[in-house]
């Protein structure tokens, strides 16, 4: 079974271009999952992730992109 990378916060950060506050907040409200790994150690999985990025709005680029409003 193929297990998903784990990273720390200040590589999602960089990931989301926002800093460690941003990303403990999107933790905190729930929006991005992750794991304790350690008393002081949280990580997030590349597949949670992925799932927070693919959710995110695109400000309705896609619509304009196909001709729609």
């Amino acid at each position: 079974m193929p297990t998903d990378r784990l990273y720390t916060i200040p590589e999602v950060a960089e990931r989301l271009r926002h800093g460690r506050t941003r990303v403990y907040q999107l933790i905190h409200e729930g929006r991005l999952p992750s794991v304790v790994v350690g008393p002081r150690a949280r990580r997030v999985r590349e597949s949670d992730l992925q799932a927070f990025i693919a959710s995110l709005d695109d400000g309705g680029l896609a619509r304009r992109q196909n001709g729609a409003a």
